[in-house]
């Protein structure tokens, strides 16, 4: 014992950092280590997170809908209008479909509000803004999330009937995903942004783009995707707010493609400058694929893994695979980001859009580490981005060894979320997005970093453990 108090102090402090700040302050060294009380010291909270830890049906369920996910093969199949493809688009219904979870027009941000009323404009249902407002209004378009259509869709999220949706298959297991396209940066639809330059670009992605497009897609040499992603990792993409490489990946195998078809030259030269202009150009495919992977995890009873992500402007929703269509929804948290010169935090819309579907299947933030660059424009440090990736290990079921990090020694994005470790942990799964000004029809106005709330994670393990407890 002499011996022990004869040695520099070395002390592991878990819990409140003020003890730590004492002992360092009394010149002994110090290993600091957060804890908390698991379900935020919520007693039944707590009880019933017992109940759920190490439950073989649910352990049982987990390895089915994992070993699902990880054996998806998403392939880019074709490009198409979203009425031939996706059930309640067809060209005699009034529906448009949305980001996150369901909300009712009253109650969207203004940038869902904006985008919608844009993609009235743009299907010829009215005339102008106000009488566009209007109809959405009245109830006579029906808004409905994408997500409960197999599709997915960039921060506004919209998709209408002429639209064009990219279409990825799972041809593992036969389920198919869809996305919009990107229409590049600055005043877009997708940021609420409706004005007539606006509409213009979205008609010709939906005619001239649309019909070269679809030639180079339905001609491509090699439409696997997940290679490509891959690829994407080890040269800086974390394929959520960062697909430069993807998209000048893609760009390789659309060029190729149309090299070798019958269209114009002119309409050849115009449609690869603007895929060639656009650096996220690849993420609504990113987005599709991650749909796809996903998908292919859901529907497993008892399973406690996250198979949907995705806000609206106003709620954060989250899907568990073991609980059906079921939303467990939150207020969205605040985004911590950069913004464009002249905007502020009180500028900002809530956290918004589908494309946390990337983080759902392991990339994006859980991917930072094969991004440095990308804490550029979201903020932090390169140290920052790979501690992020580490953290999301301690959150989710495993990882993925077709998506590897070079940063982490080549090993695996972290992949299926499980609910139960969310909250037994404490830990959020960190998400990188875009912001949209508040308002309608300004657009982008910064990036950052934001988590899923932690209220989500608690109804979705109560209603996981309430369905359990009737199988008994």
């Amino acid at each position: 014992m002499k011996k022990l108090f004869e040695q520099d102090l070395k002390v592991v402090n878990v819990g409140l950092q003020g003890f730590a700040t004492n002992i360092t302050a009394a010149g002994g060294e110090v290993t600091n280590l957060t804890w908390a009380p698991p379900a935020g010291a919520d007693p039944a909270l707590g009880w019933t997170l017992a109940t759920l830890i190490g439950d073989p049906r649910i352990e049982a369920a987990n390895h089915t809908a994992f070993e699902r996910y990880l054996a998806a093969q998403p392939r880019l199949v074709d490009l198409v209008r979203a009425s031939e493809v996706i059930a309640g688009l067809g060209p005699r219904e009034r529906r448009i479909l949305h980001s996150g979870p369901p909300i009712a027009w009253p109650d969207m941000c203004g940038p869902q509000r904006g985008a919608i009323a844009g993609a009235i404009l743009y299907e010829g249902w009215a005339d102008d803004l106000d009488s566009a407002e209007t109809l959405a209004g009245s109830g006579e378009v029906a808004l409905e999330p994408c997500h409960e259509h197999g599709a997915v869709g960039p921060m506004a999220g919209i998709i209408s009937p002429t639209m064009p949706v990219w279409v990825v298959e799972n041809t593992a297991a036969g389920n198919r995903a869809y996305c919009n396209l990107n229409e590049g940066l600055g005043k877009v639809l997708r940021f609420g942004a409706n004005s007539p330059d606006v509409l213009d670009r979205l008609r010709w992605l939906g005619s001239d783009f649309f019909a070269t497009m679809q030639v180079a897609v339905r001609g491509l040499a090699d439409p696997d995707l997940k290679p490509l992603m891959a690829q994407a990792l080890h040269m800086g993409d974390e394929l959520h707010n960062r697909n430069a490489a993807a998209s000048a990946l893609l760009f390789k195998r659309l060029t190729l493609s149309l090299l070798g078809s019958d269209v114009p030259s002119d309409a050849v030269r115009r449609a690869l400058e603007f895929v060639a202009g656009n650096d996220h150009f690849f993420l609504n495919i990113s987005m599709a694929a991650s749909k796809s992977m996903s998908d292919a995890a859901a529907g497993v009873p008892g399973s406690s893994m996250v198979t949907v992500m995705a806000r609206n402007g106003v709620n954060f929703g989250i899907k568990l695979s073991g609980t059906g269509d079921q939303w467990f929804q939150a207020p969205a948290n605040p985004v911590d980001g950069l913004y464009f010169p002249g905007y502020t935090v009180d500028d900002a819309a809530a956290d918004l859009g589908d494309s946390a579907i990337t983080e759902t299947n392991g990339l994006g933030g859980f991917a930072m580490a094969a991004s440095p660059a990308i804490v550029q424009f979201v903020g932090g440090t390169p140290a920052d981005a790979t501690a992020n990736s580490r953290r999301m290990l301690s959150i989710t079921l495993g990882a993925n060894p077709a998506f590897t990090l070079p940063p982490l020694n080549f090993g695996g994005t972290p992949a299926g979320i499980d609910a139960r470790l969310v909250v037994d942990t404490g830990v959020l799964p960190i998400i990188n997005t875009g912001i949209a000004h508040r308002q309608a029809g300004v657009g982008q106005i910064g990036a950052g970093i934001t988590t899923a709330p932690m209220e989500c994670f608690n109804d979705a393990l109560a209603a996981l453990a309430s369905g359990l407890g009737e199988q008994k």
